[in-house]
C-alpha cells in the first residue's frame, strides 16, 4: 500500500509539474511541506501543555505553549525559504561498471543573500547526498547511485529536500529529468586473453605478458586489475596509479564474442569487459566483433568507451543467449 500510494503521489506531481529542462528555478509551486515525525511528537506535546495549562489556569504554561508554538511555526518557514527558489543547474553521470558504487553530480546553485544547509538528493530511493549551497555561487553534490545491472540506468526523477533548520519540517520537491547512465558489464573471467586477432590476414601473435614493455602511469580507473596497480608509489604517497605497458612485436588483438561458445551471454559479455579493461591498461590495440557490429582495432579512452558501451547496450540481461 505504501509503495502504492507513493506512486500515485509520484504521478500526480509528474502531471503537475510537467518536464524538467535544466537550468530551473524551485519556484513555492512545487515545493511542499510536511511534519517530521520529531515535528508530530512536537505538534503533540504543545497539544497536552496547552490543554493542561487551560485546566490549570497557569499563565506561565501557557505563554510557553505560544512561544513554543511560534518557534514552531518560524521553523517551518525557514525550511520551506531553504528550497525557495534555490536553482537546478546541471545533473550527469560518467559511465559505470556493474556492481560498483555510482555516482551522480548535480549541481545547485543558489542567488540569495543567505546560505542554504542540508539541501539533500536522491535517486532511485537510494542514499541522499547533501550539500550546503554558499551565497551567490553553485555546489555540487554526488548523489550515490544503486547500480546492480549493465545496460542504461534510467533515472526519471530526482528527490530533493531539507529538514534545516531544526528537522521539524520537511520541505521537498522533484525534479523530473529523463537521465540515461551507461553502465558496462562487470569485468570478470579468467579465460586467457586471444593471442591472435583470428580475422586479419598477415598479423602476428601477440607477446607474451612477461616481454611487454613498461610505458607510463595514469590514474587508476574503474575495472582495472588491482596487479596492475603501482603499490609502491602509493606506499610512499601517491595517488592510485595504474601501470601501463606496450606489447612488443604485436599488431592487434580481437575479441570475439562468438568465440565464447562455452558461456552464457552475460558472462561472455563479462569475460570480454574484462580483456577490453586489461587490454587498454597495457596500451594494446584491439577491436571487437559483436553480433551485427564489428570495431576496428584501435586504443586509448574513447576506443575503451566505445568497446564497453557496444557490451552495455547488447541484449538486456534475461533474453536468450546469442548463438
Amino acid at each position: 500500500m505504501k509503495q502504492f500510494l507513493r506512486a500515485r503521489i509520484a504521478n500526480w506531481a509528474r502531471r503537475r509539474q510537467g518536464q524538467d529542462a535544466p537550468p530551473f528555478t524551485l519556484h513555492s509551486r512545487r515545493i511542499y511541506i510536511l511534519p517530521t515525525r520529531l515535528g508530530v511528537a512536537f505538534g503533540a506535546m504543545l497539544a497536552i501543555m496547552l490543554i493542561a495549562g487551560l485546566n490549570y489556569a497557569n499563565s506561565a504554561a501557557l505563554f510557553l505553549t505560544f512561544l513554543l508554538a511560534g518557534f514552531m511555526l518560524v521553523s517551518m518557514h525557514q525550511c520551506h525559504r531553504n528550497l525557495l527558489r534555490a536553482v537546478f543547474v546541471t545533473a550527469s553521470a560518467p559511465p559505470m561498471f556493474a556492481g560498483t558504487k555510482g555516482v551522480l553530480y548535480v549541481t545547485l546553485g543558489n542567488d540569495a543573500r543567505f546560505v542554504r544547509y542540508g539541501v539533500e538528493i536522491a535517486a532511485l530511493d537510494g542514499p541522499p547526498g547533501s550539500v550546503d549551497l554558499p551565497v551567490h555561487g553553485q555546489a555540487q553534490v554526488s548523489v550515490p547511485l544503486p547500480v546492480s545491472k549493465r545496460g542504461v540506468l534510467r533515472i526519471d526523477r530526482l528527490h530533493i529536500s531539507t529538514s534545516y533548520p531544526y528537522n521539524l519540517f520537511r520541505a521537498w520537491t522533484w525534479a523530473h529529468l529523463p537521465l540515461e547512465v551507461l553502465v558496462y558489464p562487470r569485468p570478470h573471467g579468467s579465460a586467457p586473453m586471444p593471442t591472435e586477432s583470428g580475422h586479419k590476414a598477415g598479423t602476428r601473435a601477440m607477446a607474451l605478458a612477461g616481454a611487454d614493455e613498461w610505458r607510463s602511469l595514469r590514474p587508476f580507473r574503474d575495472g582495472d586489475s588491482p596487479r596492475q596497480v603501482a603499490w609502491t608509489a602509493y606506499a610512499r604517497g601517491s595517488p592510485l596509479l595504474v601501470k601501463e605497458y606496450s606489447a612488443l612485436g604485436a599488431e592487434l588483438r580481437l575479441f570475439d564474442f562468438n568465440q565464447l561458445r562455452e558461456l552464457d551471454t552475460e558472462a561472455r559479455l563479462e569475460q570480454l569487459a574484462r580483456w577490453i579493461v586489461d587490454a587498454d591498461s597495457r596500451g594494446e590495440r584491439y577491436g571487437l566483433a559483436m553480433p551485427g557490429r564489428y570495431l576496428e582495432p584501435d586504443s586509448g579512452p574513447q576506443h575503451r568507451h566505445e568497446c564497453l558501451a557496444a557490451l552495455a547496450r547488447y541484449a538486456q540481461p534475461g533474453e536468450r543467449d546469442a548463438q
